[in-house]
This record gives structure tokens, sequence and C-alpha cells, in this order.
């Protein structure tokens, strides 16, 4: 045998004999979509359906139990979002991210009975209605705070930033409203709630998002006499234990979450698996900060320290298939009503899920 024979045969056999290189990991398909939570006049809906958002969270209905919130009137609501090619997932219930004493019904966090009992009737007739219109789901706050924020700061291209640092906030006056409001009787409130509204809510196969507390305050300390329980990991962990229920989650503000965090962009991803391998998460607000726990600003979503692309990775793992909708855009000269920081954040999202469908 010649030697380029012998040569040609060898490297043949080592070929052979050598493993076969790993099969290529399959991607899990991208079940996610864009959403929103605007208003849904017909402006509002042709502007989304030109941008390829065709799916929205509406605006709160109605503070009160009226017409708006009857079964026929959710019902008109949906069918004419519908026209537009657009899903209605979602309405807001009449709880809302307000301070107390402009809460539509402030007695559910302030534990006031009867009228809380009242209050609950109608968040549990809200959901009935929203089952015979064909709405899957709510989103709702337990909130005493509201969105707490300090003075804003400039940012890229002098945006103002929402901005939090709880060492320069001003505690005045030292309690709100609600009084010292302790860790054990925020969850005492919390799980009164709970234990009356989500029954209902498996009864009639509705979600039930709530949104977490922003910001979360330190432990111990609180932020004029009230503990945000909500405001942390290990709060949101047990809230989801309080009713075993497929229809009790979150409205996970990623943003929020974020906030809860020392070194965010290195452990959101636990916080995403840990609730979305548990299906918690119903809707996502994918916004980005700059900073952490106790001290951030609120960004566009290509200007923070969370790599997003790398979250939306996250959630396509854990099989999420819900709304990826913008929220606290920053405040930028020129631009009314945050119509442009809006549509920038649409076309983010937009092309974040278009390279994650490439990829799959």
């Amino acid at each position: 045998m010649k030697r380029r024979d012998l040569f040609e045969l060898g490297a043949a056999a080592a070929v052979a004999a050598s493993p076969a290189p790993a099969a290529q990991k399959t991607r899990k398909p991208v079940l996610m979509k864009v959403g929103t939570q605007h208003n849904t006049s017909d402006q509002v809906l042709r502007v989304m359906a030109a941008f390829g958002v065709n799916h929205i969270c509406s605006t709160l209905p109605s503070t009160k139990m009226d017409e708006n919130w009857s079964a026929e009137g959710l019902t008109r609501l949906r069918e004419r979002v519908e026209k537009f090619g657009i899903k209605l997932e979602m309405v807001p219930l009449p709880l809302s991210s307000s301070y107390i004493t402009k809460s539509e019904l402030p007695n559910i966090m302030l534990g006031k009975s009867p009228e809380r009992d009242r209050e609950i009737d109608h968040i549990c007739q809200m959901l009935r209605n929203c089952a015979r219109a064909g709405i899957p789901a709510v989103k709702y706050n337990m909130s005493i705070l509201g969105v707490v924020r300090i003075q804003p700061t400039p940012g890229r291209g002098g945006a103002m930033y929402s901005t939090w640092n709880y060492d320069k906030a001003k505690q005045e006056p030292p309690l709100t409203e609600a009084g010292p409001v302790p860790t054990d009787v925020y969850w005492e409130r919390i799980t009164y709630f709970l234990n009356k509204v989500i029954p209902v809510a498996n009864e009639v196969k509705v979600k039930m998002a709530c949104h977490p507390h922003d910001p979360g305050m330190p432990k111990g300390k609180g932020y004029r006499g009230v503990e945000t329980v909500l405001g942390s990991v290990d709060g949101l962990k047990r809230f989801i234990e309080i009713q075993a229920s497929p229809y009790h989650g979150f409205n996970f503000c990623q943003g929020t979450v974020t906030e809860m965090l020392k070194t965010p962009n290195k452990e959101i991803h636990d916080v995403i698996r840990y609730f979305g391998g548990r299906k918690k998460i119903f809707n996502v607000h994918f916004r980005n900060i700059e900073g952490g726990f106790s001290n951030f600003r609120e960004t566009l979503p290509d200007n923070g320290d969370v790599n997003m692309i790398e979250c939306a990775r996250t959630y396509r793992d854990v099989g999420y298939d819900g709304m990826l909708m913008p929220d606290h855009v920053p405040r930028i000269e020129g631009d009314s009503g945050g119509h442009q920081a809006f549509a920038y954040s649409f076309g983010y999202i937009q092309a974040v899920l278009q390279m994650l469908r490439m990829e799959a």
C-alpha cells in the first residue's frame, strides 16, 4: 500500500472513531407577544395595530361598579378592540397604584370592615363579569404608598429619569393616613382579600395579576410607617403561597423587581425562573433601570444596567406566553405624553422578539 493511501485510510478511521458532534440544542419557541396598557380609543388602537401591537390591557373601565363593569359593557369593550385585530388580554381592577387617599377602593388596604367586604364583593362581581365577557385576566395593586419617587434626574440626551434614593427621600409627614402598617398587619389585609377573591377567580377561570410594591423599602424601616411586604422577592414568594391557584400570580413589573435587587443584572434571571417556572407570571412590564435596591433611575430599555435581551431569553426558556409591554418611559422635552418614547420602546421589544424567533 502506498504511503498516501495508508494516510488517507488512517484519517478516515480516525474520523469514524471520533465521537459525533453534540446535537445542536433545540431552543424553545417564542410564545411571548408585544403588548400595551394604553387606552382603547380608536386613535390609539389604529396606531397599535400599525405597530403590530396586537395585544392590550385596557385602561380602567370605571372606578366603581357601574354599567362599564357589567358583562354587557365589558363585552362591548372587547368587541370594539377586536375590530382593530387586537386582543383584549386584560383589564385593570379599581385597585390602582395610587396613594391611599386617592385609592378607588381604599377600605381593602385600610382593613376597615364592613366597608372592605362591600368593596371585595364588587371585585368578585367584576371577575364574574369579565369571565362572561370573555376577558381572561385582570391586574391590580395592593398599595398604600403608591409609587414613591424623589425628584427626576437628567439622563441620556437630557431626558428626565424617574428616580428613587431612599436616603434622600423626605418621610414627611412621618405617617400616612393609614397610620402604622407593620408587616403582620399588611399581610393580614392581603390574606383577607386573597382568601375571599381567589376562590372566585378559580370558579370563573380569570387570572389575577398583582403588581409588586414599587419600590421596595428596607426591611424593618419601611416608609412613613408602612412596611412594603410585596417589595422583596421573599415577599413575592410568600404572596403566591397564600392561595394555591393557577389564577393567582403577578403583573410582573420587571422594573420594580429589579429595583428590589442589589445586583439586578445578575439576580433577575433566577427570579424570572422561580416565578415563570411556576407559571405565576401573567404579564410583564418590560422596563430597565440604572442602579439597584434603594437607589435607582428608570431608563429606556436599551440604556440601563440590565441586559434586556438576556431577560427575554429567560422568559422564553421558562415558557412565558404573555405580553411584554413598555412602562414608565422617561420624560423627554418635546415628546408630549411620552408618545415617541413609547413608540421607541415598542420597536425595541419587537426587535428583541424578532431576534429570538430567528434564534429558534
